[in-house]
């Protein structure tokens, strides 16, 4: 299995993102995220920025997508996007829309499982579905209910074929 170091740029201020960003690749990052607060707070200007900064690397747009799929994947692969982030709990006609908006953008789709209470189901649901990625992110307050990410994840791995991102809770 190949391991990929994505970094996620969980601030607010675009100059002290690239900053980090920078430091992140020399230190071996593969993938950079534009972390949610970033997006919301710089726009997807700071996509566009990073994707000029890092070609080479690639671009997560943490875009939490719930609704307007097709629309959402087609702003942030115009920006520079190679992968796109859309929540697990959203509709299945929402993710439908924005996997085929990724084949005609030419990015990926990785799909957080963040707030879904049975995470293998909806990792198979989400494979049949076409997502490219699914994300295992295990936020504070379902940390705080004991949700271990670890073995959620080794749980989803044994389920699907494709391949499986870990966040949150990594101690």
């Amino acid at each position: 299995m190949n391991s990929i170091l994505q970094v996620a740029l969980d601030l607010i201020n675009g100059h002290r993102a690239i900053q980090i960003a920078k430091e992140a690749v020399e230190g071996g990052a593969d993938w950079l995220e534009a972390g949610t607060p970033l997006i919301k707070s710089e726009g997807l200007e700071i996509v566009r920025k990073l994707k000029k900064e890092f070609p080479d690397k690639t671009i997560v747009a943490d875009m939490k997508t719930m609704d307007t799929g097709a629309l959402e994947v087609e702003i942030a692969s115009k920006a520079g996007a190679d992968v796109v982030c859309i929540l697990g709990v959203a509709d299945d006609e929402t993710i439908k829309e924005a996997v085929r908006a990724s084949r005609k953008y030419g990015t990926k789709v990785m799909v957080d499982v963040i707030g879904v209470d049975n995470k293998v189901k909806r990792a198979k649901e989400l494979e049949k579905l076409g997502v490219d990625y699914i994300c295992v992110h295990v936020g504070i307050d379902e940390q705080m209910r004991g949700e271990n990410p670890i073995e959620i994840t080794k749980e989803i791995v044994k389920n699907i074929d494709i391949p499986v991102a870990i966040a949150g809770g990594l101690n």
